[in-house]
């Protein structure tokens, strides 16, 4: 596994080498024409890497189908606190029922062991399909949270007044550290989830918390400098306030200065940090493999960046995405939780609704015009 980690990551710093190095080696403003081309190349690459999922888990790459076989029987075994199933190994005995077990009891359990053993000896095209639609699922519920993201994003260059040729560099350097802290807080998450199956539920939980908060509260309404990065950086570094090139310091009177562009990209950064506490437990409802966690999150955020030049200017627009979102969450967060009734919803039927919320709120921002009084971004400041 290490070695199908090391290759995705590989090809992920090549692109954006390519990115950075080649396609916008030198600082210019991003088109809105660009970015939707290169957004439709995000797309693709994520579509086309899903083809590449089903191949590795139809031919047990790396034994990548197996791992994804006892992990499914192991989630049905731990919940239901029946004995572990191994491949390779002899099927232990089911235990005898507790002395005050009902028919119900030994009927949900003996349902649950037969469930098991089918998990651990689905067939390779099975395995394939799962993990390719739950991969997909959870890019486009990445892709579809970071809508908020760049609304927030937008304000935030918009406040500090950052030109637009510099905040592809901005962008880059945050989505490369937004790549890392991710990293970190999926394997996290996994662990959790591995050691602790109710936590499941407690994320589930969240998520709800979550969806009546996204509808109730206005994030964007905070100025960044009431945030505690903003009040942070400026204890640590020494600021000079004007924005000199695309150099995020510059060194004056023998020390190290931090321009502005700097200071954004801490902001953002802490930004994407929150975003993620919530998208991420979304993810692991749909899978808990880290592998498919992991990669979806990765094409979702090397998505974000051409994303925010395609639609920053017209997010306002889309003002019912902020409800699909909700409901999005919403519906995750039940579907965590209906597993303590061992209640699972086919990662076919989650992506459909996925998809249909999300469409049925874009298709109502375009046919249902916000009102004119509507407010506008917030103008830079001096």
């Amino acid at each position: 596994m290490v070695w199908l980690y090391s290759g995705f990551i590989v090809f992920v710093l090549i692109m954006l080498a390519l990115d950075l190095f080649v396609v916008n080696r030198k600082p210019h403003e991003i088109s809105i024409k660009a970015a939707v081309f290169w957004t439709g190349v995000c797309v693709v690459l994520a579509l086309l890497f899903s083809l590449v999922v089903f191949q590795m888990y139809e031919h047990n790459s790396l034994n990548i189908g197996n791992a994804t076989r006892e992990r499914n029987a192991l989630q049905i075994t731990t919940r239901s606190d029946l004995p572990t199933l191994t491949l390779g190994q002899p099927v232990p005995e089911l235990p005898p029922p507790a002395a005050d077990a009902t028919a119900e009891d030994i009927a949900d359990t003996k349902e649950a062991w037969t469930a098991a053993q089918n998990a651990l000896n689905a067939s390779d095209r099975k395995v394939a399909w799962q993990a390719t639609l739950e991969f997909l699922s959870g890019w486009l519920i990445e892709y579809s949270l970071s809508l908020d993201n760049i609304f927030v994003i937008a304000i935030i260059f918009a406040h500090f007044g950052i030109p637009k040729q510099y905040q592809h560099r901005v962008l880059f350097w945050g989505i490369l550290g937004a790549l890392i802290m991710r990293g970190i807080m999926i394997a996290l998450g996994a662990v959790l989830i591995a050691q602790f199956q109710w936590i499941l539920y407690v994320f589930g939980a969240f998520l709800i918390f979550t969806a009546f908060k996204l509808l109730r509260n206005n994030d964007h309404e905070a100025t960044p400098e009431e945030g505690f990065i903003y009040k942070l950086a400026r204890r640590v570094f020494p600021f000079h306030p004007e924005i000199v090139g695309q150099k995020f310091f510059i060194r004056k009177e023998g020390r190290l200065w931090m321009t502005p562009l700097f200071l954004v990209l801490l902001i953002v950064e802490g930004t994407d940090v929150v975003f993620a506490v919530d998208s991420i437990p979304a993810i692991f409802a749909i899978t808990q493999d880290p592998f498919l966690v992991f990669t979806s999150n990765v094409f979702a955020i090397l998505g974000l960046r051409s994303l925010y030049f395609a639609l920053a200017a017209m997010m306002d627009k889309f003002r019912f995405i902020k409800v699909s979102l909700a409901v999005v969450l919403a519906f995750i967060g039940v579907k965590m939780i209906m597993l303590y009734w061992h209640i699972h919803l086919p990662t076919a039927v989650s992506l459909g609704v996925i998809v249909t919320v999300l469409g049925s709120g874009i298709i109502a921002s375009l046919l249902i015009p916000p009102p004119k009084n509507q407010d506008e971004h917030p103008t830079p400041v001096a």
